[in-house]
């Protein structure tokens, strides 16, 4: 997660508190996991705003089951159904959710 970013969401979580959660919608678990850990327990290689941060949001991927159940079916459709297709969507939410099972303070 660039450094642009960190501080975006931190200063989102200083502006609304626990009013805040974090939808990712990354296409690698890898990358899934550790923009999910840098929300919620800090910038794991303490470079960004986020460093020695941990602001214990609660964090999603677009594919996880309670994200889908909000979204609009029509819009679901025309923007994301495609590349649920090509992706891997349970391997996505089990790296994000490992990630807030472990760090985040909150959930949905």
């Amino acid at each position: 997660m660039d450094l642009q970013n960190q501080q975006r969401i931190k200063d989102a979580a200083d502006k609304f508190g626990a009013n805040c959660i974090v939808i990712l919608g990354s296409s690698d678990a890898e990358g899934a996991e550790i923009y999910a850990e840098t929300v919620s327990n800090g910038d794991p290689t303490y470079a960004g705003p986020l460093a020695g941060v941990s602001l214990g949001l609660p964090v999603y991927h677009i594919f996880d089951q309670t994200i889908r159940d909000e979204c609009d079916a029509s819009a679901w459709e025309t923007q994301i159904s495609m590349m649920e297709m090509v992706l891997d969507p349970e391997k996505l939410t089990a790296a994000v959710k490992g990630m807030r099972d472990q760090f985040s303070k909150d959930v949905l």
